[in-house]
């Protein structure tokens, strides 16, 4: 989904202040801008340390919900659906309600049900990371905040209203294609919103980090001093590595030229 791609990003950056604050490196990291005459805004900007402790953990959290959690899930869909359905010549072709109703014949009214439960979870999973991907956006880049008895109540209405209209009006198969008309809409917004990351994440103007050097000024004959931060600022560059960006445009490119494909397929009847 795109907007994870937003959410991502966003619930980091409470992790990086939360570091800082921990480590007394809160200070030292928020320096003011007058954003007018009569206001003055405050910037945080998160120290080195912190954006390694996040990355590694982020890293971590990662792999053990793709390597572990997801696998697992997806590969016994798979192996379910594979052994269940593969002699069935209605599967190839069928809706998700012909899938309901194929595993409930087929294996049991439990798995039948089971699946149901699953689309039902996959959705509300789906509609809260829209909402607080949508809510970080809102306040991030058009700076409107709402309560959030508000936000869940118009983000609800929105994602569920058309689909009770459409249930009502014309059935399960209004569904289906309301279902693959968002899927190829979600599909087409991607490389606009995947784009900008593979850029950015490659400039080492977006991708410095600024550090303080730290020096000991202290009495020659003695020896006692103390340290103090440099005046001078410091840069850690952390963009990505020219071989992770050209395997990053290359999956970009792939996600695109499918896109096309699909757009073309869906003019002449074929795609979805």
């Amino acid at each position: 989904m795109p907007h994870s791609l937003y959410l991502g990003s966003g619930i980091v950056q409470p992790r990086l202040h939360d570091y800082d604050t921990k480590h007394n490196l809160l200070s030292s990291h928020v320096e003011s801008s007058n954003a007018s005459a009569s206001s003055q805004e405050k910037f945080y900007y998160p120290s080195l340390s912190a954006i390694n402790h996040c990355l590694k953990y982020s890293i971590i959290e990662l792999a053990l919900a793709l390597g572990t959690f997801a696998l697992f899930v997806n590969s016994s869909i798979l192996i379910v659906s594979g052994a269940s359905l593969s002699n069935s010549p209605a599967a190839a072709n069928g809706s998700l309600f012909d899938i309901y109703h194929l595993l409930s014949s087929s294996i049991s009214k439990a798995a039948g049900i089971i699946f149901a439960l699953a689309l039902l979870l996959s959705g509300i999973s789906a509609g809260i990371v829209c909402t607080i991907a949508g809510q970080m956006v809102s306040e991030g880049a058009i700076n409107w905040k709402l309560q959030p008895w508000m936000r869940r109540l118009l983000t609800r209405s929105i994602s569920i209203t058309p689909s009770i209209i459409i249930a009502g009006a014309v059935g399960g198969s209004g569904l289906i294609k309301a279902l693959v008309g968002t899927q190829v809409a979600l599909s087409v917004v991607l490389p606009f919103v995947a784009a900008p990351v593979v850029w950015f994440t490659a400039k080492g103007s977006f991708m410095t980090v600024k550090t303080t050097r730290e020096v000991n000024i202290g009495d020659g004959d003695t020896g006692v001093g103390e340290m103090v931060e440099d005046a001078e600022e410091q840069g850690v560059n952390m963009r990505n590595h020219w071989v992770v960006t050209v395997f990053a445009v290359l999956i970009w490119l792939v996600i695109t030229v499918m896109n096309i494909a699909n757009l073309v397929l869906l003019g002449k009847g074929q795609g979805g």
